[in-house]
């Protein structure tokens, strides 16, 4: 699949959310973009999965304008009070739901099965889980829908910790054939020195980059 967004810009009741924004990004590929607070990093992220419609611009799908198909293939992650779990729940509950989203049975025996191969404490209340467990918990919940062949991270740098480890994550999804985006912070994508594009610019040929080898060693 490719996804192509071509100066996108979504306006708020008190001004503009997202700045104008192209970007590309096809299956296998896991591309970083970055934009500082409040530069509009989940409107990209729902305008990308066909969840918001933008005031400006196209987000095309194979080359079609389609935001229901965009909305049963892309799957947003964590996204700030919008598809991020209530941290006060327990993980067995954080999963039922991811389950029953997925189109899932989510009997606890159905959660039981479904965490017997997986390391979590069923009964931590998910605000309490690590950075990395919790990123790689709703990635593996996302997975769950047979129809998701793209990812989008909404920041996972925000919860701490090295983003090398949420980023070895979205590039695993890529190495399986998933269109993987993840949005972060400048700082992060400093850190793990690769280029990235940027909300509120065109970034037509860093979109199309391959990012799957993994970050530089410098």
């Amino acid at each position: 699949m490719e996804i192509v967004a071509t100066g996108v810009e979504v306006n708020g009741a008190h001004g503009p959310l997202l700045g104008p924004t192209s970007l590309r990004v096809r299956s296998g590929q896991a591309l970083l973009v970055t934009g500082d607070p409040n530069s509009g990093r989940t409107a990209l992220a729902l305008v990308l999965s066909g969840r918001l419609r933008p005031s400006k611009g196209t987000v095309r799908l194979d080359g079609a304008l389609d935001p229901g198909a965009l909305r049963k293939q892309v799957a947003v992650v964590d996204a700030p009070e919008i598809t991020e779990p209530d941290g006060s729940i327990a993980v067995r509950d954080v999963i039922a739901e991811g389950l029953t989203l997925a189109g899932k049975w989510s009997t606890r025996r159905k959660v039981r099965s479904w965490l017997s191969t997986r390391e979590y404490d069923a009964d931590e209340r998910f605000e309490n889980l690590p950075a990395f467990e919790r990123t790689k918990l709703l990635i593996e919940l996302a997975c769950e829908r047979r129809d998701t062949k793209a990812l989008v991270l909404d920041c996972p740098d925000r919860h701490g910790s090295e983003p090398l480890g949420w980023y070895e994550l979205a590039v695993r999804q890529a190495e399986r054939g998933m269109a993987v985006i993840a949005l972060c912070s400048p700082h992060s994508a400093d850190k793990l020195g690769v280029t990235p594009a940027r909300v509120g610019a065109d970034n037509p040929e860093l979109s199309t980059s391959d990012f799957t080898e993994g970050p530089s060693d410098d």
